[in-house]
C-alpha cells in the first residue's frame, strides 16, 4: 500500500510553524512528514531556511505517530557524514525509530557556502558513497577511522546508537544514482514519476522504499493557486540542472524570469480541483513509488490539510498501481 506524506517547505516557513504543520499533517492522517535540509531559500521572497536537524528534534517530540525524513541531506560537503550520522542517530531516538535519513549529492545553492566549492557531478557520486560508507560503518558502534579518496575519518565513534539504524533512502535521477541507491541505500528517493529509474534500481538489486515528490498548488480558486505557486515556486521549473548549479537566491530569480504564470498553470495540477491533484500523483504510483510526498504550493497550508483529511486522502488511497 502506498504511504502518503507532506513536504514541509523550510525555505517558505519558520522553525515554530514547521513543527505546527508537522503537528497538523499528523492529525490529518498524512503517514510521513519530509523536510528539506538547505542553508538558502531558492528566492528571497521565501523568507526562511532554518536548520532543519533541530526542527526534526522539535518534531519527533511533538508528535506521536508520524514518520519523519529529510528531503534531502547532502552529507558530503558542507557537513561531514560523521555530523550526519551523529545527528540521524539522535533524531531516531527522539522519534522512537520513525526517521529516515534520505540523502544526495546536493545543490551548489546550499553546499558553496562553506567555501569548499561544488565538485562536478561524477565527483558528487563518488563523495556520495563515500559518505555512506562513513555513516554505515560509525553505525556499527565503537571508534572507527576511515581514508577515502575525498572524506577521511579518524579515531570518531557516535555513543548515541539506536538498536535498528534509521533506513537510508537515497536521491537519484541515472543509472550511476541509482547504483549507489541499490548498493548503499535501504531505499530510492527521486522527484520525477520515472519508471525507469525504479527499474534500474531493482535490476541492481534495490528492494527498499520507493519515496517521490508531487507538486500540487491547492487553493479555493485556481488564480489563487496559481498566483502562489509562480511567487514562491517558479524555480521549480527551471530544471534540475539549473537547480543544482546556481549558487543564490539571485541566482534563481534571475533565472524564472521568463517563467509565467501560464507556465505554472500548464505544468503543474493548481485549483481546487481534487481529482485533477490525484491525477498528478497517479505517474508516481504508476512508476512504482510507494511513499509519495504531496508538497503543496498553494497559499493556505492549514485549509488544505482539512482538505487532505475529508477528501483528497481517500481518493489518493484509492490508487491502485497500473504498470
Amino acid at each position: 500500500m502506498v504511504q502518503f506524506g507532506y513536504k514541509l517547505a523550510a525555505e517558505g516557513f519558520g522553525p515554530a510553524e514547521l513543527v505546527r504543520q508537522a503537528q497538523r499533517a499528523e492529525a490529518a492522517g498524512f503517514d510521513f512528514v519530509e523536510i528539506s535540509d538547505h542553508f538558502h531559500p531558492w528566492l528571497d521572497v521565501q523568507g526562511h531556511s532554518p536548520f532543519a536537524w533541530s526542527v526534526l528534534g522539535a518534531i519527533a517530540q511533538g508528535t506521536e505517530r508520524i514518520g519523519l525524513a529529510t528531503g534531502v541531506t547532502c552529507p558530503s560537503v558542507r557537513y561531514h557524514p560523521a555530523i550526519i550520522a551523529q545527528a540521524a542517530a539522535t533524531v531516531a531516538l527522539l522519534s522512537d525509530g520513525r526517521f529516515t535519513l534520505g540523502v544526495g549529492s546536493g545543490e551548489r545553492l546550499n553546499e558553496h557556502v562553506v567555501g569548499r566549492g561544488f565538485p562536478a557531478v561524477s565527483q558528487r557520486h563518488e563523495m556520495l558513497r563515500e559518505a555512506l560508507e562513513i555513516i554505515r560503518l560509525l553505525w556499527q558502534g565503537g571508534y572507527r577511522s576511515y581514508e577515502g579518496q575525498y572524506l577521511d575519518l579518524e579515531d570518531a565513534r557516535v555513543f548515541d546508537l539506536p538498536d535498528t539504524p534509521p533506513e537510508i533512502a537515497v536521491a537519484a535521477s541515472g543509472a550511476a544514482s541509482a547504483a549507489v541507491a541499490a548498493e548503499l541505500g535501504d531505499g530510492l528517493f527521486a522527484v520525477e514519476p520515472d519508471a525507469e529509474l525504479i527499474a534500474e534500481y531493482e535490476r541492481l538489486g534495490g528492494a527498499g522504499p520507493r519515496y517521490g515528490e508531487a507538486a500540487i498548488a491547492w487553493a479555493a480558486t485556481e488564480q489563487d493557486a496559481i498566483e502562489a505557486a509562480w511567487t514562491t515556486a517558479r524555480w521549480s521549473l527551471t530544471g534540475w540542472k539549473v537547480m543544482s548549479e546556481l549558487p543564490n537566491p539571485v541566482n534563481f530569480e534571475a533565472a524564472s524570469a521568463y517563467i509565467r504564470r501560464e507556465d505554472i498553470a500548464d505544468q503543474l495540477s493548481v485549483g481546487p480541483d481534487l481529482d485533477a491533484h490525484v491525477e498528478a500523483v497517479r505517474p508516481f504510483v504508476d512508476a512504482g513509488f510507494d511513499r509519495v510526498a504531496i508538497m503543496n504550493l498553494g497559499p493556505d497550508p492549514d485549509t488544505f490539510f482539512d482538505v487532505f483529511e475529508s477528501d483528497l486522502a481517500p481518493r489518493l488511497r484509492d490508487l491502485r498501481r497500473t504498470p
